[in-house]
């Protein structure tokens, strides 16, 4: 997906992340995991995975069943290992 040409905001999230029931969201230096069950997304993942500006957090990259979104190149080592 190219963020530049689509935009995901919280109203795409349950379509986006709910079936894949894992992500993993970098806020600075802390690394923010959930995991779920059942498509429904948790509401403090929601509000984790967007941005300033209303938009799903970049990079965000998806690994099978797992979400990785933000950028801690560390944090994604240890998550994607």
């Amino acid at each position: 997906m190219d963020a530049k040409k689509t935009r995901y905001g919280a109203t795409d999230l349950p379509t986006l992340l709910g079936p894949a029931g894992e992500a993993h969201v970098a806020k600075g230096k802390r690394l923010e995991s959930w995991r779920w069950s059942g498509g429904q997304v948790p509401p403090e993942l929601a509000a984790a995975a967007l941005g300033p500006s209303g938009n799903l957090r970049a990079p965000t990259v998806r690994a099978g069943s797992t979400w990785c979104i933000g950028f801690a190149p560390e944090g994604w080592d240890s998550v994607l290992r």
